[in-house]
């Protein structure tokens, strides 16, 4: 059976935030907890959503890292409880959007967050949690419209709380507020946005809109970033930017990959690694891995890939990404984010138990991500 479902509410378009009070009231929020980070706030833009929100109630929770953690979701219940909230609006990137998810799962169900992980069978567990408002301030993760979270636990583990229940209601996309965005976090976060759409159309189950949704995202993505990361306040490119981090996003229903499942495991043992970079390192090593897969081979996928990138002929996807992320000036291997291959074992360890593992077009082994990862120091 394939499953094929969209059910956010996107408002998309530069100025969009101005709608936030009206989405409020929709929702029946009438005293909201703004879930966000310091850099966000520092940056003005939690003042234009007290703005757009036009209400002296709401709570404002700023504590988020830059990979949320099991002890930034307890902060956040603990400030949503104090303020008796009861909706959750998520300003900021995939980190506090993920957080935001966590605490509204928390904030509904008793018990500690490894209960809802997918890999531990959480998704039936969830069965209700508050509304949430997404207002994204970068293009890359696409967590406004993502039905999950990712969230590194007390444990350690880097995991996937997935379910229908923690997908925003509704999504407010303004480009405009990525215009202050740097030009490393464009880089950093626009390839997140590619690494997702290219993944999730690799996946191999069925799901066609998935597939057009991916690729027209990756041409958006693939023509515009490099115009975003030079000139950061040129809203065309900003537009197609966040457009392609939402579509990537909407497709990844499908499932992702090798990449995903070895950025989780990395990101699990050192928060301080981003994920788009690492996804744009893991990329070339991972596709190069599934060429051989059936579905890929089957449907001609990296042919597919390669015409909406608009490569030249003789130009492989692998090659194409390495030239672009040096354009961007992003590191293209780990050994320059201090990845050594000590820590191969324990990165491997935690792909294979990755929810993302599973979701590969083709099934790797131990020693296949450790291949994976030589090929990407």
């Amino acid at each position: 059976m394939a499953l094929i479902n969209y059910v956010t509410e996107v408002r998309f378009g530069a100025g969009v935030l101005a709608e936030l009070k009206e989405v409020c009231e929709k929702l029946g929020i009438t005293n909201p907890l703004i879930v966000t980070d310091k850099g966000v706030e520092a940056a003005g833009i939690i003042d234009q959503v007290k703005q757009a929100l036009g209400t002296a109630r709401f709570g404002l929770f700023n504590g988020t890292p830059p990979n949320p953690s099991e002890t930034a979701v307890r902060a956040g219940v603990e400030a949503l409880n104090s303020s008796a909230c009861d909706g959750i609006i998520a300003v900021g990137g995939g980190s506090s959007i993920d957080l935001a998810k966590a605490v509204a799962v928390s904030a509904r169900h008793e018990g500690p967050l490894r209960q809802f992980a997918l890999i531990e069978g959480g998704a039936l567990k969830i069965t209700a949690t508050l509304p949430i408002i997404a207002v994204p301030t970068t293009a890359g993760t696409g967590s406004e419209v993502g039905r999950g979270a990712i969230i590194i636990l007390d444990d350690g583990r880097k995991v996937g709380i997935l379910s229908p229940h923690v997908i925003p209601k509704v999504a407010l996309c303004d480009p405009n507020l990525t215009l202050g965005l740097p030009a490393g976090l464009t880089a950093a976060t626009g390839m997140d946005a590619i690494a997702h759409c290219i993944e999730t159309f690799l996946a191999p189950s069925f799901n066609p809109p998935a597939d057009g949704i991916a690729l027209d995202g990756l041409w958006r993505a693939w023509r515009h970033i490099k115009v975003a990361f030079r000139d950061p306040t040129d809203v065309e490119a900003r537009t197609n930017m966040m457009s392609a981090s939402l579509q990537g996003a909407l497709a990844f229903q499908k499932g992702l990959g090798c990449v995903h499942s070895l950025s989780h495991s990395l990101g699990g043992i050192n928060p301080k690694l981003h994920h788009g970079t690492l996804n744009a390192i893991l990329l070339p090593a991972v596709i190069r891995f599934n060429r051989g897969a059936e579905s890929v081979v089957r449907e001609d996928k990296i042919a597919r890939l390669a015409q909406a990138m608009g490569l030249p002929d003789g130009m492989s996807v692998e090659e194409a990404l390495v030239t672009k992320s040096r354009a961007l000036q992003l590191p293209t291997g780990l050994a320059e984010l201090g990845v050594t291959e000590d820590l191969f074992e324990r990165i491997v360890k935690g792909a294979l138990a990755d929810h993302s593992h599973r979701t590969n077009p083709r099934e790797a082994s131990a020693d296949d991500y450790v291949e994976m990862l030589r090929q990407s120091m």
